[in-house]
C-alpha cells in the first residue's frame, strides 16, 4: 500500500497561486469552456491613455537625444588647450633698426605654423657671446598673453642704448639670438631664432632692454 504524505499548507497555497497566474491549473474536461465575446475583449483589452502615449514619445525622444550627445564636438583652435608655444620652429623672426625712437630695434615674429601659438613673457636676447641677460620693460607687460593665429605677427621693441650716452660697455653686435620662454618665466619655450642683422651690426650698451611681446607694432615702439 502506497503512503501519501500531506503537503504543507503553505506549499499548497503557493502551487494554487502559480496555477492561477500562468493558466496551467487543472480543469474539468467535461465543463464547457467559456467563449470570450467581442464585447468582453474590448472591455478587457488595455487602453493606452494620452499620458502613456506622451511617456512613450518622451522616452523615444530621450533616447534620440542621448544618442546625439555622444557626437564629437568641434574643437576651438584658439582654446588654450589647443595652442602651442611660438618659437623658432613655427615662426619667422626679423630684427630691424627703426628711425624713431632713436637707438631702437623692432623684433617681429610671424606665426608660420598651422596652430595658434603663444608669445609668452618677453624675448630673451643675446648678442654674440654676451654673458648677461637684458632686462624687460615691466611697464609694457600686457594684460593677457599675446596669441598669434596662423599668419599673424607679434612684436617686441628693443632699446639698444641710452640716448644720452649714459650706458656702459657699448659694443657692436654681429649676431643676435632671440630666445622664447615657455609657460613659466625663464623656462625653455623651444628652439631659438637667429634673425639676420644689418651688415654693419647693431650697437648696444648696458641700457639694452626689451618690451614684452605685444600685438601692436606701434605700442612696442612707445617704450
Amino acid at each position: 500500500m502506497r503512503k501519501y504524505h500531506a503537503l504543507p499548507v503553505a506549499l499548497l497555497a503557493a502551487l494554487a497561486l502559480t496555477a492561477c497566474e500562468d493558466g496551467t491549473g487543472t480543469q474539468d474536461e467535461g465543463a464547457a469552456k467559456p467563449q470570450m465575446t467581442s464585447s468582453t475583449t474590448a472591455a478587457t483589452a488595455p487602453q493606452q491613455t494620452s499620458t502613456d502615449a506622451k511617456g512613450t514619445q518622451s522616452g523615444t525622444t530621450g533616447k534620440a537625444q542621448g544618442g546625439n550627445s555622444g557626437a564629437a564636438k568641434p574643437t576651438d583652435p584658439a582654446d588654450p588647450a589647443n595652442r602651442v608655444s611660438c618659437n623658432g620652429s613655427n615662426t619667422t623672426v626679423t630684427a630691424q633698426p627703426v628711425r624713431r625712437p632713436v637707438n631702437h630695434m623692432l623684433i617681429t615674429v610671424k606665426n608660420t605654423g598651422s596652430k595658434y601659438c603663444d608669445l609668452t613673457y618677453y624675448p630673451v636676447l643675446r648678442f654674440d657671446e654676451m654673458q648677461w641677460a637684458p632686462r624687460p620693460i615691466e611697464d609694457s607687460k600686457p594684460q593677457a598673453v599675446t596669441t598669434l593665429a596662423p599668419g599673424e605677427s607679434g612684436y617686441a621693441g628693443v632699446t639698444l642704448s641710452a640716448a644720452d650716452g649714459s650706458g656702459d660697455g657699448g659694443t657692436t653686435g654681429r649676431k643676435l639670438e632671440v630666445g622664447f620662454q615657455g609657460r613659466t618665466p625663464n623656462s625653455n619655450g623651444g628652439p631659438s631664432a637667429l634673425p639676420t642683422l644689418p651688415a654693419k651690426g647693431m650697437y648696444y650698451d648696458s641700457s639694452l632692454t626689451a618690451t614684452y611681446w605685444l600685438r601692436d607694432m606701434d605700442e612696442a615702439l612707445t617704450y
